[in-house]
């Protein structure tokens, strides 16, 4: 490293200083959003989240629900294992294709989310589901730049619920 890389200061350091303590807020939010989640009911934010859609639309197959949680398949029956075996879900074969799983929330499950913090979906999806839609197609479109800046990525680690460990 020369010394003039440690001594010269860009004209964007002070902004991209700024924005990673935005990231670092936004993230520390979540993951204490999520923590408070499982604290208070129970259940991690994504098995909230997931409650919360089968609320909405009972019936729905694991990967409609990994679709809308915008995680892998095999992560969703992970989260539902756990809401089944604590009774708060029910998994249905279909009697014509046994494949074929629809999942609908039990009583217990109902009664668990409606008592539960909200926003069920947790923080972060809720606070970017409330974006104006231009905002969002911007935000977007500047965290792909950012995106194609990092020369190494884990493209894997967007398919994955919050909270994970710093």
């Amino acid at each position: 490293m020369h010394m003039a890389d440690i001594t010269h200061t860009e004209p964007n350091d002070v902004l991209s200083l700024e924005i990673l303590k935005k990231f670092r807020i936004i993230i520390r939010a979540a993951q204490k959003y999520s923590q408070w989640v499982e604290k208070q009911c129970g259940v991690s934010g994504a098995q909230l989240w997931i409650m919360q859609e089968l609320c909405e639309k009972p019936g729905l197959r694991v990967g409609e629900l990994a679709g809308k949680l915008a995680i892998h398949q095999t992560t969703t029956s992970n989260l539902l294992d756990g809401l089944e075996k604590r009774g708060y879900i029910n998994k249905l074969r279909n009697t014509d294709d046994q494949r074929v799983v629809t999942i609908t929330l039990t009583e217990k499950g109902l009664s668990l989310l409606l008592s539960a913090p909200r926003p069920a979906r947790g923080l972060l999806p809720e606070a970017l589901r409330q974006l104006d839609p231009d905002i969002l197609v911007q935000l977007g479109l500047g965290l792909n730049c950012l995106l194609e800046g990092l020369h190494v990525l884990d493209e894997e680690a967007g398919m994955q619920p919050l909270p994970f460990t710093m």
